[in-house]
């Protein structure tokens, strides 16, 4: 939450460090609802024009609203009138980036999904800590950015405080998914056609028709395309082809387990 009675911190630095970048979107993210919008985005745009012209600015100005739209048009990339964390990063000059680091480390939703599955060793459905810790290390390894424990330990704290949003220690894969360029976040196309405990029990029995445990790339092919048309949602092909293969990267052997499926599908994980 933001403090009203707050200078807006940092805006006028060259670099900021991933903590600092932290309370900027603290500070803006005014009702904590993971976006900066309405209100909050004039206030963000018009604090960074004084930080970054060292003079006031009046927003009903005709000029600063073009030059807003003109910003706008530049960051928000999918274009819905709002700024979210990983457009945040794109703005803001971040020293040793960790967010764009993530970008280049997974710049597609199915290399997202094999770290996924490699780092939540327990296959709980959440990174916890130390899992989170190890996965930031190769990341930034394979970034070539030097670092120390210390700052590993900024970075992991830092991740958490930003995605762990009930403070349990761990993060869901939705959460961690919110580090994805938006285009890329084929968790997003889910949100319309999520399914509860009881509807997802339903589906599976259903596709899994010899009790195994698992389905395979055929069979969830087959649910992805009805799942699509019992909740009349339009997808291509091609789309279609792209989300089953996200989804197939969580699978052991070409074999998708009940428990891999309900973390996509599934508004909660189910215990």
């Amino acid at each position: 939450m933001a403090n009203k009675g707050q200078q807006p911190p940092y805006l006028h630095l060259a670099e900021l460090t991933a903590s600092q970048f932290l309370d900027i979107w603290k500070h803006f993210d005014a009702d904590g609802n993971g976006y900066i919008e309405g209100k909050e985005l004039e206030n963000f745009f018009s604090q960074l024009e004084i930080a970054r012209r060292g003079a006031g600015v009046d927003p009903s100005n005709a000029a600063f609203k073009e030059k807003m739209t003109e910003f706008m048009h530049k960051f928000d990339e999918n274009k819905d009138g709002r700024i979210e964390m990983s457009e945040l990063a794109q703005i803001l000059p971040t020293e040793e980036n960790f967010l764009l680091c993530f970008r280049q480390f997974v710049g597609s939703s199915t290399e997202f999904m094999t770290a996924w599955r490699k780092y939540d060793t327990d296959r709980s459905g959440f990174i916890e800590a130390n899992e989170l810790k190890g996965f930031l290390s190769d990341l930034l390894k394979k970034a070539n950015r030097h670092y120390d424990d210390q700052k590993l330990h900024e970075y992991t704290q830092t991740i958490l405080k930003m995605f762990d949003l009930n403070g349990d220690g761990k993060l869901g894969l939705s959460e961690m998914a919110r580090l994805l360029p938006v285009q890329e976040n084929f968790l997003l196309k889910f949100q319309g056609v999520r399914l509860t405990a009881e509807q997802f029990n339903a589906i599976f029995a259903y596709y899994d028709k010899d009790g195994n445990g698992y389905i395979d790339e055929q069979e969830l092919d087959a649910l992805l395309k009805d799942l699509y048309e019992k909740n009349n949602k339009d997808v291509d092909s091609k789309s279609l082809t792209g989300y089953k293969q996200s989804i197939m990267a969580l699978s052991d052997g070409g074999k998708l387990y009940r428990t891999e499926l309900e973390i996509v599908l599934c508004r909660e994980p189910m215990l």
